[in-house]
């Protein structure tokens, strides 16, 4: 079992995005990225009742109530078998390596692991997202339909008793891949 204790100083509140919470979250990804794509697509996502579980939806309050970073699972598919994908992750920029972004992702996984999900996918920087347990998805026999760097899609086990399955992912329609 991989450690997920939080050795951030505690100032980041998380919890699972509310309906009140959807203009602040479309402002995070909107600072954190150089387009409104990221934005655009948790409105997309969440739009799409195949993919968007409400309760994996997270923010990181900043200690003023302000959303200071964001985390987002949707389901997606490894040929049949269910699985989730990270993205986006979005920190707004005066919060950046501050530790929110570690706390919500944190937040969001460990919620996941408690709903029972089996595994998590993420095509993101092979410095960053080791450090939650993530390990190279070919390692499991697990690939995109598409070209990326072997070491920047990663999937995490979240629970080994289910067997991990193998293939293609297949994202949700609003990823456009």
């Amino acid at each position: 079992m991989t450690d997920h204790t939080d050795h951030t100083d505690h100032k980041w509140t998380t919890r699972p995005e509310t309906p009140a919470d959807r203009a602040a979250v479309h402002g995070v990804n909107t600072a954190a990225f150089p387009t409104r794509d990221e934005a655009d697509l948790v409105d997309a996502l969440r739009a799409d009742p195949e993919a968007w579980l409400p309760e994996l939806s997270y923010v990181a309050e900043a200690p003023d109530g302000s959303l200071a970073a964001y985390a987002l699972l949707t389901r997606c598919r490894v040929d049949e078998a269910p699985a989730l994908a990270l993205a986006p992750v979005a920190t707004v920029p005066a919060y950046q390596r501050q530790g929110a972004g570690l706390a919500v992702v944190r937040a969001v996984l460990d919620a996941a692991r408690v709903r029972g999900e089996a595994l998590v996918l993420v095509l993101g920087h092979p410095e960053y997202y080791p450090r939650f347990g993530f390990g190279p998805a070919s390692r499991y026999g697990i690939r995109p339909g598409f070209e990326v760097p072997d070491e920047a899609m990663m999937a995490l086990v979240l629970d080994d008793s289910v067997p991990v399955p193998t293939g293609l992912i297949r994202y949700p329609a609003a990823f456009g891949v």
